[in-house]
């Protein structure tokens, strides 16, 4: 429902100090240092290397909307809302992925105007191209992928035809592993291969082995717009699609569908939803022009890379997994 003319603040609304003085707190954990009792603005600015001047101007705006608090003049204190910056899994640290983030916003009038993401035209690299030539962003980015980013919600993941049956598990995109090292200790009768670029799967063996699984995992490092590995049972593609355009989908999934065999199925968990949605602005969409489509054109797109889907799970906001498998001659 819209909300009632007059009920918005296009005032606040278009504040762009909150956007930028919330990660520049997080980036000199200030928060942290008032926790750790540096309070006065003297010693925050000397332990951040930073101007009093302006820092003290920075944390009196966020105290006066409602982050921080300011007992006595000059010395600050937390509150609830300070307490949640000391929680890296928020990733607005502007030396990392969160600075990329922020920055990219710049790039919306680009996307907006043509549909493609302008994260070149501030970074001067395509997104992946830049992780992939800059080791620090590769690894903070990494790092938002693992358990404090996505987390693990659909690990209990069900194909149709039974784990029982899977002996084999292909997880693309998968990162450093942390999703299909949960997955294998669950289901101990399946092997699992780690697709991903060879830089992020580098850091997947400690995972797997603490997990208890490394002898039971084949670690590739590729691009999964190459070959991948042929036969398994079950593709995985977990938070994938939806960094994509459409292009790009079709082509994943034709990859999928040239390594799959004639029992095999490919998993889509994320990037899907159901009929009749209507897109609301992500930082994948900025980032990277990804798109979420709905269920029927993704059937489209599925048709395209030689697949059929074959089941859907739904929930209360769309389908929260797609199942695929050959498309019938």
């Amino acid at each position: 429902m819209n909300a009632p003319r007059g009920d918005v603040d296009l005032e606040a609304l278009a504040d762009l100090a909150a956007p930028w003085c919330i990660p520049v707190a997080v980036t000199l954990r200030i928060a942290d240092q008032i926790a750790a009792g540096v309070d006065r603005i003297e010693g925050l600015s000397t332990v951040t290397g930073s101007d009093l001047y302006a820092l003290h101007g920075v944390l009196t705006y966020l105290v006066r909307r409602g982050v921080f608090l300011e007992p006595k003049p000059g010395r600050f204190a937390l509150n609830a809302a300070a307490e949640r910056l000391r929680d890296p899994s928020l990733f607005l640290d502007l030396d990392g992925i969160g600075g990329r983030m922020a920055g990219s916003w710049e790039t919306l009038p680009v996307y907006v105007r043509t549909g493609s993401p302008g994260y070149q035209t501030k970074f001067g690299l395509p997104f992946w191209e830049d992780l992939a030539t800059n080791p620090k962003l590769r690894s903070s980015f990494d790092s938002l992928m693992g358990p404090d980013g996505h987390g693990l919600p659909d690990v209990d993941i069900e194909p149709s035809q039974g784990w029982e049956a899977i002996r084999s598990v292909v997880d693309v995109g998968g990162g450093t592993g942390t999703f299909l090292a949960q997955l294998l200790l669950r289901h101990g009768n399946a092997r699992g291969t780690l697709v991903d670029l060879p830089a992020t799967v580098a850091r997947s063996a400690a995972t797997f082995e603490q997990a208890g699984v490394l002898d039971r995992v084949t670690i590739v490092g590729q691009s999964f717009f190459d070959a991948l590995p042929a036969g398994a049972d079950l593709y995985l593609l977990r938070h994938v699609l939806n960094d994509w355009p459409k292009r790009e989908t079709v082509a994943i999934l034709r990859r999928c569908a040239a390594a799959l065999p004639a029992h095999g199925r490919v998993v889509v968990l994320g990037g899907v939803t159901a009929d009749g949605y209507s897109p609301e602005l992500t930082i994948e969409m900025v980032l990277l022009g990804g798109r979420t489509s709905s269920l029927t054109e993704f059937r489209f797109l599925a048709s395209q890379a030689g697949l059929e889907v074959a089941a859907s799970s739904l929930g209360p906001h769309g389908p929260l997994g797609i199942e695929c498998a050959p498309r019938a001659a």
